[in-house]
Order: C-alpha cells, then structure tokens, then sequence
C-alpha cells in the first residue's frame, strides 16, 4: 500500500479510502490511486484487513443440494449481488441434516464470515441458536420460520391454491399433491395451500404424498396414487425435482399428460418449456430472492438494530400445455 501511494503520491490513508470505500475521495484522486495499483500489480491482504477492521468481505451461504441445478438461478443471484456490493461468497450445503447444519454454521463462523445467508431444515434449532448466541448478521431464505429475523422467499399458500382452483377449474374433482419433506417451512405452506384450494372448490378428497422434495421419493409416490383404486386425474407437484419424478412415473406407467393425467408444478425450470407437453408451473422469483437476501444482511449488518422484516415475493403463474386446460 505505501508502494502504491508513493505512485500515486498521495497518503496511505487515501490510498485506504480509495480500496475499502471508506471515505469520498476526488475522481480524480481516486484514478490516480487506482492507475497506481494496476502499475504495481496489487492485491490487497485480505487477512491484514480482517485483522485491522474485524471485517473479512464475506458472507457465507447454507443452501440444502447446492449441487440442485434448479437452485442455480438463486446462487447466481446471490452471488452477483454480494460481487456487486464487493463481497465474497462461501457455500456450503448442510444436506438437510440438522447436525451437519449446526457444524456448518460454525465453521462459517471460524472463518468469520461478515454474515449468513441460511435456508434452514426442518429442525434448525442448533443452528439458529448459535447463529444468535454468537450475534452473527443472519438472513433466512426460501423458508420463512421466524418473524423475530431477517427473511425473504416466496409466496407459497396462494400460489398452490392458485394451481388447485386452476385444474379444478378444468374440471378435476380428484386432484393429487406430491408434497415435499415433512417438517420444512415451505412444504407445511403449500400443503395448507393445497388444502386450501381444495376447500374453495368444494372439494374434500386429499390425495396427499410424500415425495421427500426429490425425484426417486416422487417417483414412487406417483406410482403409488396410479395403483389406488380411485386414483387422481391431476397432480401437483411442489418443487421442481419431484416434478422429475413424478414425469418419470407416469411415462413409466403408459399415462398420457394432459391426455390421461393433468399436471401442474410448483417451481419452473429452463427446460420446462420444451417438455412435450410444456410444463404448466407456478414459477418462483429466484433471482429477486436472492438479490433482497443480500440487500437484507448487509442492512443488518450496518443497522444491527432495526427491526426484522419478512419479505415474501409472489410467484408468476405461466400457464402452458400439462394441465390440459
């Protein structure tokens, strides 16, 4: 850094300013310093920083099946945004496992990440108590459990009501859910908002299935409700990779879609478009997700006081060729 002021001629300090953002410093100044740096090839010490400013530019982010590529526009999202707010991200998957969970978090924290982005499991206890004993900036996203913290996801019981009253609309009077793990915020959501739309259409069959949110539980559930003896002639799925099974199950077992079977989908996907039939989805604000995520955490981490917020972002329903309608 003294190099690079000495180029520059201008103050360490200023120099300090112009990299950490700081202070205001003139345009002019600020060119100076930055054509300094290029002409000796400088890279800041992120250590050296951490330890003088107890800050590291980092926020660590806890996302179940990160290897999901169906998670990736949210991941793309949250890491474009903490980039463009000069931030580093650390992923970690906790895989569902509220012990893993917990170790994770506390790693995150050994490397004194800034803040966390955190989508908890269905026990997330341990976790969220460490989070908040340690005081760590901490943001949930997708499953929205406690209003006393930041977080942001979607709008989930209108939307799977929205798809019940749409296949019900068309007709079907025995409709299916293919709902995801038992104990997760969002699957307890969209199963009140399948019940929900089933008691709008002055409907009272549930046809209720655990699909475990993932493509061979949902495969097996599916072939489950063709072998009843009074099985649905719609089906809605509550996240994308059950979608997949439940494709998969049908095919499997010679039924048409929309001819034999319609079907409906929580979660859009790139491809769902070129599915023959196309998917008829309810799809999620995963991008805006992401971006509110970061803007969340960094307000807390700058006003550690503020009340809490809970932002919810409503989905879009894009209406296309499964549900037969």
């Amino acid at each position: 850094m003294a190099d690079v002021a000495r180029l520059a001629g201008v103050s360490i300090a200023t120099v300090s300013h112009v990299l950490n953002g700081t202070r205001t410093v003139r345009p002019q100044t600020r060119d100076l310093v930055l054509d300094a740096v290029r002409a000796a090839d400088y890279t800041p010490n992120t250590v050296a920083q951490a330890l003088a400013t107890a800050r590291t530019t980092t926020i660590g982010l806890a996302l179940p099946a990160i290897s999901n590529p169906f998670l990736g526009e949210l991941i793309h999202a949250i890491e474009a945004e903490s980039a463009r707010r000069g931030y580093t991200l650390l992923l970690v998957d906790p895989h569902e496992d509220p012990e893993y969970e917990h170790t994770v978090v506390r790693r995150l924290h050994a490397r004194r990440v800034d803040g966390v982005l955190f989508a908890p499991s269905a026990e997330p206890g341990a976790a969220l108590s460490f989070l908040t004993a340690q005081g760590i900036p901490t943001v949930l996203v997708d499953r929205l459990i406690d209003e006393r913290m930041d977080q942001v996801g979607s709008e989930n019981i209108e939307a799977v009501a929205g798809l019940v009253a749409h296949v019900a609309g068309a007709g079907h009077r025995r409709i299916a859910l293919v709902a995801g793990q038992p104990g997760l915020q969002t699957t307890v959501e969209r199963v009140a908002g399948y019940r929900l739309g089933l008691a709008r259409a002055g409907l009272s069959d549930e046809l209720l299935v655990d699909g475990r949110s993932a493509e061979e539980p949902a495969r097996v559930a599916v072939h489950a409700l063709l072998a009843r003896e009074h099985p649905p002639t719609a089906v809605i799925t509550a996240n994308n990779s059950m979608t997949i099974g439940a494709m998969q199950a049908l095919r499997e077992a010679g039924v048409s879609v929309p001819g034999d079977m319609a079907l409906a989908c929580f979660d859009d996907f790139p491809w769902a478009d070129l599915f023959a039939p196309r998917l008829t989805v309810v799809a999620q604000p995963f991008a805006e997700i992401g971006r509110e995520a970061v803007r969340l955490l960094l307000r807390r981490m700058a006003e550690p006081d503020a009340p809490p917020r809970t932002v919810r972002l409503p989905p879009r329903f894009v209406h296309r060729d499964s549900c037969g309608c």
